[in-house]
């Protein structure tokens, strides 16, 4: 699992300061997570493969998580893009999109599909075989989601060479990686715990977008790989208040909420472009919580 940051700034965008996107690569699937102003050059600078996109997963309407949208989804138009789209956002992301294609008169040589959220508790958005996506509900001025990614149990781990010493036929081996017992060639019932290992444990990822400070998200996010989390603001600046009143929180909030969710590691982002040193938020957000590190663009991160 790879996470790749676009943008992690807010408000503004800047030649050195690109707003909200992220992109996702977990079992095969390439998600891109917000659309802020310019993601589709950034994408092309980072060398992503458009055609790989096929959903996209927008945490609120608000204008540094999804202005450059509309240019993207026309771009894959432009390139002739055969392959479905699915957009998962906050209800109004279906007119938000069709409004601008109406007026401008663009034309989709692709279907673009739309899960429109508005429920206030978490829930599943996403399935398949290898990966599972849950909404993670924030508090945030307009109605806001962060989305939790996880990874699915994957199979047994075959012990190629022990399978092969008790004679088991080469097509009962996926049966063991499954957790079923087999008979070897002389006869023997085989216990699969005998030539297999456990599974790599399930890895996670949870994006909390812009929010003010919420507990309740920590249920949603326990335990997480990889826990991103705005901090607009700094509390050593004394602006806690700014924070509250805005919908947003600190670097001292978000490293409250990783250290109650039990997470694995820290991403800070959305910095407030009042602040020239982002390197202030990590050690804000040390005094509670560690490992911590602060997002800038181009970044990317194994997540294990």
């Amino acid at each position: 699992m790879q996470l790749t940051i676009l943008g992690c700034h807010s408000a503004s965008p800047k030649s050195n300061a690109h707003p909200t996107a992220q992109v996702l690569e977990i079992k095969g699937h390439l998600f891109l997570i917000d659309c802020g102003e310019g993601t589709q050059v950034r994408l092309r600078q980072h060398k992503v493969k458009f055609s790989r996109i096929k959903h996209i997963f927008i945490s609120h309407l608000h204008g540094d998580h999804v202005f450059g949208l509309l240019g993207l989804i026309t771009t894959f138009g432009l390139l002739n893009r055969k392959e479905s789209l699915t957009l998962h956002g906050p209800l109004g992301v279906k007119e938000f999109v069709e409004t601008q294609l109406r007026l401008s008169g663009s034309y989709l040589s692709y279907q673009v599909y739309y899960n429109e959220l508005s429920s206030s508790d978490s829930e599943l958005i996403f399935e398949d075989e290898g990966v599972y996506v849950k909404t993670i509900p924030l508090k945030h001025r307009i109605y806001t989601n962060g989305f939790h990614f996880e990874e699915k149990l994957g199979e047994r781990k075959l012990n190629y060479q022990k399978a092969v010493d008790l004679e088991i036929n080469p097509v009962y081996f996926n049966k063991l990686k499954q957790s079923k017992n087999v008979v070897s060639e002389r006869g023997e019932e085989i216990n699969y715990k005998d030539v297999t290992e456990d599974p790599d444990p399930p890895k996670s990822y949870s994006f909390c977008s812009d929010t003010s400070y919420s507990p309740e998200i920590i249920p949603h996010i326990y335990k997480t790989n990889l826990l991103y989390h705005e901090s607009t603001f700094l509390s050593s600046a004394s602006h806690e208040d700014l924070a509250y009143k805005t919908g947003h929180s600190t670097a001292l909030h978000a490293g409250l909420i990783a250290r109650k969710a039990k997470a694995k590691k820290l991403l800070l982002g959305h910095f407030s472009a009042r602040y020239k040193n982002l390197d202030a938020f990590v050690n804000e957000a040390q005094e509670v919580f560690e490992p911590v590190e602060h997002a800038h663009t181009g970044m990317q991160i194994d997540i294990n």
